[in-house]
């Protein structure tokens, strides 16, 4: 008897311990479960960051990558450096002491004719002028459809911007002169780029504001003003 009493308490704690087992499982297995549910919207939350006109691509990528895009995010200090001060040193060459394409080339010119001794040869590879005469050819044409995409008026708000933006330009046409604009894009290539990917989160965080507020904004003008613009029958003579 005493035996049968011993292997019924022997079963008793296996099974016992069987169902501890199978709880203590089942627990840590609905602690990892919910561990990856915490995890899991942070993880969205990350693949759903706004970035500025809905880039995907590091800004390196964007730029073209290689070596231009080294040169405007200063991968290269002392080749960014020396790109920017010989943009600097022709801006003030030619705007602030006056000095003339013209009088330069012919400078050039004689400093040329005064050193050389041997007989000067030009030799220009056919083929990379071809495939730059191709693709400045493919994207004019691009651009040509593009402009006539615009000036259709099928989207009024890409017509509106386009118009506004060639306005800006116009006004900042009279304040300075082609010299002056190219140097200032020259200059935003060399530090905006750097600063936005320097600051990156903050910058998106302020467009993604500023953008909404602007569609906001543009919502109450298309209800009071752009809807209330009578359309041409484009439509129905399509139709027809």
């Amino acid at each position: 008897m005493a035996e049968i009493h011993e292997n019924e308490e022997a079963k008793g704690e296996s099974l016992l311990e069987k169902i501890s087992g199978k709880i203590h499982d089942h627990y840590s297995s609905s602690s990892s479960d919910s561990d990856n549910e915490k995890i899991s919207p942070s993880d969205s939350l990350k693949s759903k960051v706004f970035r500025l006109f809905g880039r995907e691509r590091p800004v390196h990528n964007v730029l073209g990558g290689g070596k231009p895009a080294d040169v405007f995010l200063w991968r290269n200090k002392k080749i960014s450096a020396s790109v920017l001060g010989v943009a600097t040193a022709v801006w003030v060459l030619f705007e602030l002491l006056e000095y003339h394409l013209l009088t330069l080339v012919c400078h050039l010119l004689i400093l040329a004719l005064a050193e050389s001794a041997e007989d000067p040869q030009v030799h220009i590879p056919e083929e990379p002028v071809l495939q730059f005469a191709s693709a400045l050819r493919i994207e004019l044409n691009r651009a040509f459809a593009v402009l006539r995409d615009i000036a259709s008026g099928r989207d009024l708000k890409k017509f509106l911007s386009v118009i506004a933006g060639l306005w800006v330009f116009s006004i900042l046409g009279s304040c300075a002169n082609f010299v002056t604009l190219f140097y200032i894009a020259f200059v935003l290539l060399h530090t905006v780029p750097v600063l936005y990917e320097k600051y990156e989160d903050r910058v998106d965080s302020f467009g993604e504001k500023a953008i909404a507020e602007i569609k906001k904004q543009y919502a109450v003008f298309d209800a009071k003003v752009l809807s209330k613009i009578p359309r041409g029958p484009l439509k129905d003579k399509k139709k027809d």
